[in-house]
């Protein structure tokens, strides 16, 4: 079964707390046999690139087997991880709607049905935040992520305010965006020692780890690493250098599910804990999240998710929440059917 036809769609949803909206390239694969699989990146493109983009990359995939999923990673043409992540998603989707079965199976199986989710809160003034917590923990969202502007006594305000809020119904995260230099980092870190936090999300505006293994020597306060994560490597050196006790694996930015899964293997290896980070997404790529995390034994804690923030999403039917919890889709490949509909509605030209 080999690929004989792709397509790009510029697509573009807004958000119930946030004035930007979530963009997204889809990818539409089609085999020879007219079976039809999707993926998702962020790629930062722009519409007028799109045909252009499809033409010169369309003559790679021509003929590729949908099941060489290893060739398909290690092609010189696709050097966009995120862009390898949306092709590798929408084979994977192909695969399971050839089989007829979930693309958790193929994976290991269903470990799990339901996946605890963390969400982010809107950065916004510590009071509407702190409400907004409040209303997620009545939701049942018991990991909550307060996201860090860059100066510390207002994130520090942000911190306080929530956890007034939602007192002990939720464990929080703080996700200092790599916004703070080292000293401005140790100093924040001083700050939280008494702060019951599960970790502090990449403290210093570096990709490198030395940095974060420092600090890490200087703090009580738990750390992790997600924006410096894009290969299993990074995971290797972060184990290494003894920098932070989370990792956060995050599909587009390692380039699809098979390097996700080498960068679980490394960090189970190492004793490190292991949770998936996840930019936005209008749903396809929210689907291939809980397929992966539904086999993997290793997710066992709270995985980002921003899913319910979207007014709406590409799909033909929602994706299930129920106190604070996805329901993992059982049906063929993703699990999930595109609303070719909505990708017109929605579609940026």
């Amino acid at each position: 079964m080999t690929i004989s036809e792709l397509e790009f769609y510029l697509v573009e949803i807004h958000c119930t707390e946030s004035d930007d909206p979530v963009r997204s390239v889809l990818v539409r694969l089609t085999t020879d046999s007219g079976l039809e699989g999707w993926g998702e990146a962020r790629c930062g493109w722009q519409a007028a690139e799109l045909p252009g983009r499809r033409n010169a990359l369309f003559p790679v995939l021509a003929g590729l087997s949908i099941f060489d999923i290893e060739e398909l990673l290690m092609l010189q043409a696709v050097p966009d991880p995120a862009l390898r992540s949306a092709l590798e998603m929408a084979c994977w989707d192909l695969i399971g709607r050839s089989a007829g079965e979930p693309l958790h199976h193929f994976l290991g199986g269903g470990y799990r049905q339901r996946i605890p989710l963390a969400v982010r809160l809107p950065g916004h003034h510590a009071r509407r935040v702190a409400k907004v917590a409040r209303e997620l923990a009545e939701q049942g969202f018991h990991t909550q992520i307060v996201t860090a502007g860059g100066r510390m006594e207002e994130d520090l305000q942000r911190l306080s305010a929530v956890r007034q809020s939602v007192g002990d119904r939720a464990e929080l995260r703080l996700d200092a965006a790599a916004r703070y230099d080292p000293e401005t980092a140790r100093d924040l870190c001083a700050e939280l020692e008494d702060v019951a936090l599960q970790f502090v999300l990449d403290p210093i505006d570096t990709t490198k780890l030395h940095p974060v293994a420092s600090l890490a020597r200087q703090t009580n306060v738990p750390l992790a690493v997600w924006r410096s994560i894009r290969r299993p490597a990074d995971v290797m050196a972060t184990i290494r250098c003894g920098a932070v006790p989370f990792v956060l694996v995050d599909i587009g930015r390692v380039g699809g599910i098979v390097p996700a899964r080498k960068c679980v293997a490394v960090a189970e290896a190492g004793g490190v804990s292991v949770l998936l980070g996840a930019e936005p997404s209008l749903g396809i790529a929210t689907a291939a999240m809980l397929q992966l995390a539904a086999a993997t034994p290793a997710f066992s804690g709270c995985n980002e998710c921003a899913y319910h923030q979207l007014r709406d999403d590409v799909l033909t039917e929602p994706l299930e929440i129920v106190d604070g919890m996805m329901a993992v889709p059982q049906t063929p490949g993703l699990g999930v059917d595109v609303d070719r509909a909505k990708v017109e509605r929605y579609q940026v030209s």
